[in-house]
C-alpha cells in the first residue's frame, strides 16, 4: 500500500476528518491572535506608542548636549556623567553610545515627560527595569515616547542589543523623586 495518491494529484484526494479539525484549531488561534494584538495595545497598555524621525547622530548627539548644559544638576559620583533634572511636561534627550547611555535622568513621580531616544555609533537596545519598557534603538533614527513614571525610585537603563565587547557594563540610569 502507498502513501502517495494513485493518480499523483493530492489536492483532489479527501482530507480526513482530523486535519481538518487542528487546521481549524490552528486557523481559528491565529485569528484569536492577531485580533489580540491591537486589544493588547489599546486596552492592555502592552505596547508604547512611539514615533520615529530620521535625524544624523551628530545633530541628535548636539541636541542632547544643549539639553544637558541647560538642566545639569549634578554629575554621577562613579561615572562622571551628568545628572539632568528637566522641568515637568518637557522634551528628555538620551542616546546610547559605546559603551554607556549619557545622560543621567532625574525625574518627577506622576510627571509625564516626552522622551527623545537615539543611538550615536551602533544599534542599542533600551530596556528599562524593573518596568517593561524594551526599545531597538537605531542610529539615524530618533524614537519619541511619552512617559509617565509612576513609582519612585533608581531604574536601570540597560542595553540589550550586542554592541561590542563593553556591551555588558553598558547601564544607564534613571532617578524619579
Amino acid at each position: 500500500m502507498s502513501i502517495f495518491p494513485a493518480k499523483g494529484v493530492w489536492w483532489n484526494e479527501p482530507v480526513e476528518k482530523s486535519e481538518v479539525l487542528w487546521v481549524s484549531i490552528a486557523f481559528l488561534w491565529a485569528m484569536i491572535m492577531f485580533f489580540m494584538m491591537p486589544y493588547w495595545h489599546f486596552a492592555g497598555e502592552q505596547n508604547l506608542s512611539n514615533e520615529a524621525y530620521k535625524i544624523s547622530p551628530d545633530a541628535f548627539v548636539e541636541k542632547t548636549e544643549n539639553f544637558a548644559a541647560k538642566y545639569t544638576v549634578r554629575e554621577d559620583a562613579a561615572t562622571g556623567i551628568p545628572v539632568v533634572a528637566p522641568p515637568a511636561g518637557s522634551d528628555v534627550y538620551i542616546f546610547g553610545r559605546t559603551f554607556e547611555w549619557w545622560p543621567m535622568l532625574e525625574l518627577e513621580q506622576d510627571k509625564s515627560y516626552r522622551f527623545h531616544i537615539s543611538s550615536a555609533d551602533y544599534m542599542h537596545g533600551f530596556s528599562l527595569l524593573p518596568e517593561n519598557i524594551n526599545l531597538q534603538i537605531i542610529p539615524d533614527y530618533e524614537m519619541v515616547l511619552t512617559i509617565t513614571p509612576t513609582s519612585s525610585g533608581e531604574f536601570s537603563i540597560v542595553c540589550n542589543e550586542f554592541c561590542g565587547i563593553g556591551h555588558h557594563n553598558m547601564v544607564g540610569k534613571i532617578f524619579v523623586k
